[in-house]
């Protein structure tokens, strides 16, 4: 459904497809195509709506997605401009203006509070659907210093940033899935993603160090393509979980019950295991069916290759 011609123009780049088994689609729109998916991971109870960053012209369908599939948050892992370049359009209001009206889906956007911290931003937002009259609180968490194609300063930034996003309630299963993006929806969303799920397997399961990332990893990219782009964001994914592990775990009843156990003497963690080879990145397979050939090289197949792409923007 991506490559018809009427939806050419609602893509940022021109091979990063949502695929259409799990394609968020619009319910109250002309046409339902937005570039989204819906990536589950059953075990942890987790679902993220992965996004690209929206469009000038789709600004009014993200937040029509939002009110449709009931998400609490909006987890924006990229700034508007990067190196020059516009890698997402300013779809929320500033301090400044205050609101934002997209009267094609009939939706006003006002920000109700921002607090600034040194590696993100938090604003609460207020949607209202003009057709209906309802409101809704929005949360904003905002990622203001992960460079683009590379890697956040540190795990514990990283961790900071997800655990504010997590005592927010708003991945939750009572609330619909969160919506995660960054420019392409695929690298920076990837790792989020990743990572989060990877901490609640292990926090729930009886053996934390049973979880296979490198699984877990593969399973989602059957929803959406490319999840995860650069061998050190694969990197950074791992020692992000192994960080947030030793957090999470020595903080929960059961892990403390195990520490007591072992005379309060915690042993080593083990170095984080080398990422996969690379053919597993480099290759499609993993993501299902491989796109249709496309003009130019795709994300995937510049790994370790620098900040260019396929579109008028650089990165992703």
């Amino acid at each position: 459904v991506a490559k018809l011609p009427v939806n050419r123009n609602l893509n940022r780049y021109r091979d990063v497809s949502p695929y259409d088994h799990s394609r968020v689609k619009l319910e109250n729109s002309e046409n339902d195509y937005i570039n989204a998916s819906l990536v589950s991971v059953e075990e942890a109870q987790r679902a993220y709506i992965l996004s690209q960053g929206p469009l000038r012209n789709t600004c009014g369908h993200f937040w029509l997605m939002i009110w449709e599939q009931n998400s609490k948050a909006v987890i924006m892992l990229n700034r508007v401009i990067e190196k020059g370049s516009e890698k997402c359009a300013q779809y929320w209001p500033t301090s400044e203006e205050q609101q934002q009206s997209f009267t094609d889906t009939g939706f006003v956007v006002r920000l109700l509070s921002e607090e600034d911290q040194s590696h993100y931003t938090v604003r609460v937002l207020e949607l209202r659907n003009t057709k209906t009259g309802e409101s809704r609180e929005i949360y904003h968490f905002h990622y203001t210093t992960w460079p683009d194609f590379g890697v956040p300063e540190s795990p514990a930034s990283f961790l900071s940033f997800l655990f504010k996003v997590r005592e927010s309630g708003s991945l939750g299963p009572e609330h619909g899935p969160s919506v995660v993006h960054c420019s392409a929806g695929i690298g920076r969303s990837g790792t989020f993603a990743l990572v989060d799920s990877c901490l609640v397997l292990m926090d729930r399961r009886t053996d934390p160090w049973s979880v296979d990332i490198q699984k877990v990893l593969l399973s989602m990219r059957e929803y959406r393509m490319g999840l995860i782009q650069t061998p050190d964001q694969l990197r950074f994914s791992y020692m992000a979980v192994i960080e947030g592990a030793k957090l999470i775990l020595t903080s929960s009843p059961a892990a403390q019950q195990r520490v007591s156990s072992e005379e309060d003497s915690e042993p080593d963690l083990p170095p984080p295991p080398p990422p996969p080879p690379r053919p597993h990145l480099n290759d499609s397979r993993p993501n299902g069916p491989s796109p249709e050939p496309q003009e130019g090289a795709s994300g995937d197949q510049q790994l370790a290759g620098g900040d260019h792409s396929t579109d008028q923007n650089s990165g992703k």
